[in-house]
């Protein structure tokens, strides 16, 4: 597939690098040479130096030709005329625009073909928000992933050791929840995941993904572990885009602080929020942390456009006595060096809105993609089509579906319901939603092409 995306930064160079690593052909624009310099140096695709709204620039990218157009720079009206021109000069299919801009989100029609021809927006600031929104939910997990509309839901969550489970064989599990349906995608250990069989152990310090109905996800992740209690306090390190519509989200329902260190950006804040207290200071003032009780802290999240801020205030506030902390990385190194550590959670924004831009690249018909892991898994929701003489996966049992290694099939969503996948037996029926988890990204051809269908099903 010819690609071609629009702005180098975060988002661009994240999707950049996992389009081209399945084989792509990218063009990457923006108008800095060196970030391209950069991009090219580690990766083997092409760009082109310019204003990504210029036609003429859109032309020497390859826009003629171009299958799918991702307008990801930090400017909303850049990414929305790159759109128009793509459509009305260079009939690119698909364009897709991050647009940060609540009004244009609350102004769908102004995206449509006769306006700005946004075949879909995607807002990453929303995403992270609510991304961080599921982590407070469920504060012992890792990450928190929903499919079907939230019927079922994929959870990380760290195996500690008194977790009932812990210490025992897979096939332990079933015998300890009888009545809930829940299936094991996928344990890492030591960064490496393991070929799971019923008699897996699992071990302290494993990472294990489940998927379950959303209903159940406490009574399984209390097999994994001691659980916290709920989330009260909340103090929001960063007043920018993202921790206003985090604290927006949170004030009706819990105590919320937020730091700012602009005494303009605060007089904003209050008049934009609720019951939220805005403080004007730094984030990483030990004073300030101390004066606010940040020990008494349930949740303390930094979410400043400064990685250094961000891990710094973080692990002030972990060592000051604050229960669980979230650090907004988003340079990878940083990320994998601090996740897990003293850093609770590190959350990538780039790699946090990935999963909703792939959702527009995988091949066959898909409702759902999430990228985890940061990046180096993948979990997809894919409709299956056809039947059983034209289809490789419908009217087969699960058992009997080729998946390639390291891929597991998680469940079924069929109309109104929702079958975690415990039982490999299992039929696939046309129409069915089916969710598989891929320990190895390298594997996403070989699924795609398992759901195809076969030229007699037209």
């Amino acid at each position: 597939m010819k690609i071609l995306i629009l702005g180098a930064g975060q988002v661009g160079a994240s999707v950049a690098e996992s389009l081209v690593s399945e084989k792509n052909d990218v063009t990457v624009v923006d108008t800095s040479a060196d970030r391209l310099r950069d991009l090219q140096s580690r990766f083997n695709l092409r760009t082109v130096t310019g204003n990504a709204a210029h036609p003429e620039i859109l032309a020497d990218a390859g826009a003629a030709d171009t299958d799918m157009l991702f307008a990801v720079t930090a400017s909303d009206e850049t990414n929305l005329v790159a759109c128009k021109v793509s459509h009305a000069v260079f009939n690119i299919p698909t364009r897709i625009a991050r647009i940060r801009s609540t009004w244009f989100q609350s102004h769908p029609q102004l995206l449509e073909s006769d306006c700005f021809s946004v075949s879909h927006a995607i807002c990453p600031e929303q995403i992270v928000t609510e991304y961080i929104g599921k982590l407070i939910e469920f504060p012992e997990a890792l990450q928190v992933a929903e499919f079907a509309g939230g019927k079922i839901d994929l959870v990380a969550v760290r195996a500690i050791e008194g977790g009932p489970i812990v210490r025992h064989p897979l096939r332990d599990l079933e015998k300890r929840l009888p009545t809930t349906d829940v299936k094991v995608a996928a344990i890492y250990r030591n960064d490496r995941p393991l070929a799971l069989a019923p008699d897996t152990v699992v071990q302290a310090g494993d990472e294990v993904f489940f998927v379950a109905a959303a209903s159940d996800i406490r009574e399984v992740m209390a097999e994994m572990r001691q659980m916290d209690r709920p989330v009260q306090r909340v103090i929001i390190a960063g007043g920018g885009n993202i921790g206003l519509r985090l604290a927006r989200a949170l004030e009706d329902r819990l105590n919320v602080k937020v730091i700012e260190s602009s005494k303009r950006r605060c007089e904003y804040l209050s008049g934009q929020l609720g019951s939220t207290l805005v403080l004007n200071g730094d984030v990483s003032n030990e004073d300030l942390l101390g004066d606010e009780n940040v020990d008494e802290t349930d949740l303390f999240v930094s979410v400043t456009n400064d990685d250094e801020a961000n891990i710094m205030s973080a692990l002030l506030a972990k060592r000051m006595g604050a229960r669980r902390v979230i650090a907004l990385i988003n340079r990878r190194a940083y990320g994998d060096l601090m996740q897990g550590g003293q850093i609770d959670i590190a959350i990538s924004p780039a790699q946090a809105t990935l999963g909703s831009l792939l959702e527009h690249v995988r091949r066959g018909d898909v409702a759902a993609v999430h990228s985890v892991r940061r990046g180096r898994a993948e979990a997809l929701e894919l409709i299956a089509h056809g039947d059983r003489g034209t289809s490789r996966v419908v009217g087969r049992r699960i058992r009997e579906i080729d998946l390639p290694p390291g891929a597991t099939i998680l469940g079924i969503i069929r109309g109104d319901k929702a079958i975690v996948a415990e039982d490999d037996g299992h039929v696939i029926e046309p129409d069915d939603h089916v969710l598989i988890f891929l320990t190895q990204k390298r594997m996403i051809p070989k699924v795609e092409k398992l759901f195809e269908v076969g030229v007699g099903f037209f």
